[in-house]
């Protein structure tokens, strides 16, 4: 009996742990901010989104652990995951998304998978979509 009145503090401890609000994410080590000053050069943020459609994420780009970036066209929808996509940065790993009728929205979580092997590495959400267009 005494083990059922520690697990619940343990339990509840946990659940508080789960709900803090997640760290920003470090500095992006020159590399992956070179990369990504050469897809944003020349594009203004806009609002940004909860969703976009399946049609609008077009290409995906890595830039590293924190920063996906979806290209259609002239257009890129940057998605900063809160707590990053670990190993997404290293080039061997792809990000794998379902969406669902309303398309890719925040807070769904993206799976992380090996190329070479398919394999799953574990998993992240979403954050909020911004579009990135051409300045007028």
């Amino acid at each position: 009996m005494k083990a059922v009145f520690l697990a619940v503090p343990v339990l509840v401890a946990a659940g508080i742990v789960a709900c803090a609000p997640v760290p920003p994410p470090g500095p992006k080590t020159a590399q992956a901010q070179a990369k990504l000053d050469r897809y944003l050069a020349g594009k203004v943020a806009g609002p940004p989104q909860t969703c976009i459609q399946p049609y609008q994420a077009g290409e995906t780009i890595t830039i590293d652990d924190n920063t996906i970036l979806f290209k259609r066209g002239s257009t890129i929808y940057r998605n900063d995951p809160p707590g990053g996509c670990n190993g997404m940065g290293s080039g061997f790993y792809t990000l794998v998304t379902r969406s669902t009728g309303s398309g890719l929205c925040s807070g769904e979580i993206a799976t992380v998978a090996d190329v070479r092997s398919g394999v799953t590495m574990g998993s992240c959400p979403l954050g909020q979509f911004v579009p990135y267009k051409p300045a007028p």
